[in-house]
């Protein structure tokens, strides 16, 4: 295992909110669930890890997953805080910077490859379930840090219309920025949805949950990582939800009853 150059590895965490905490929520309260996709609906630690794993078995180097993710994290959130460019060159670049961290030099292809791997990212076995479900009672909306033809590659495995879907490339800039935040609300209100009648479910803390809480947005963690450490693929972050499911089949379940 080769160490990660240039690229700073958290010794610590912050402390998160006690997953095991589940706030009550009157879920009557709530017309539409707006959603984060990558991390909450599609796998996309997963996607990463497979992605740039492709890349190091080319060039002999080898990383534990951890690495991997905490440097795509660093690398995707400098990237996405400078003016706005296409998702699949964030991608790109992104490979470029792990890959420096670890020695090596990412060729075009390889980043070009990475870049446009979305949509062969899996699904979460719960995440198409999960929003039929849902569907019966709410009206649902998607906020992704993506690309419009990325995210429709994605959408083909979670098999649900969204009523509606505001992506990175529609507003020109990514989460955090308060402003992919302030376009859905406005998206919705269009439609007739009130702020207060949006529930805003996600994984992210540092992506999501903190922008959201910071406009007033009601919010659901799914934890993804609940029975591991660390941040994985996101920056850590520290807020408090308004409830916290350790999946989308729990928070599925918990929503259709209540």
């Amino acid at each position: 295992m080769v160490p990660l150059r240039g690229v700073h590895v958290r010794q610590a965490t912050p402390p998160l909110p006690d997953n095991s905490v589940v706030t009550d929520l009157d879920f009557d309260a709530f017309d539409a669930l707006t959603f984060d996709c990558y991390g909450t609906l599609i796998d996309w630690e997963a996607g990463i890890t497979v992605g740039l794993r492709r890349i190091l078995d080319r060039h002999a180097v080898d990383a534990t997953d951890d690495q991997l993710l905490e440097a795509f994290a660093a690398a995707e959130s400098r990237l996405e805080a400078r003016p706005y460019l296409p998702y699949r060159t964030i991608l790109a670049a992104a490979a470029r910077a792990v890959g420096q961290g670890l020695g090596i030099e990412v060729d075009d292809d390889e980043a070009s490859e990475f870049g446009g791997s979305v949509g062969d990212w899996p699904a979460f076995e719960d995440s198409a379930r999960s929003l039929k479900i849902l569907r019966r009672r709410f009206k649902l909306g998607v906020l992704t840090n993506c690309d419009d033809d990325l995210f429709a590659a994605s959408n083909r495995r979670l098999g649900v219309d969204f009523d509606w879907v505001v992506t990175a490339q529609q507003v020109g800039s990514y989460k955090p920025n308060p402003h992919n935040f302030e376009t859905l609300r406005e998206r919705l209100h269009g439609s007739g949805i009130a702020a207060a009648r949006i529930l805003h479910v996600a994984q992210s803390l540092y992506h999501d949950h903190v922008p959201a809480k910071r406009l007033g947005f009601h919010t659901v963690w799914i934890d993804r990582r609940h029975d591991r450490p660390g941040s994985g693929a996101t920056l850590p972050a520290v807020v408090q939800p308004d409830a916290t499911y350790p999946s989308m089949a729990a928070f599925a379940e918990a929503a259709a009853r209540g």
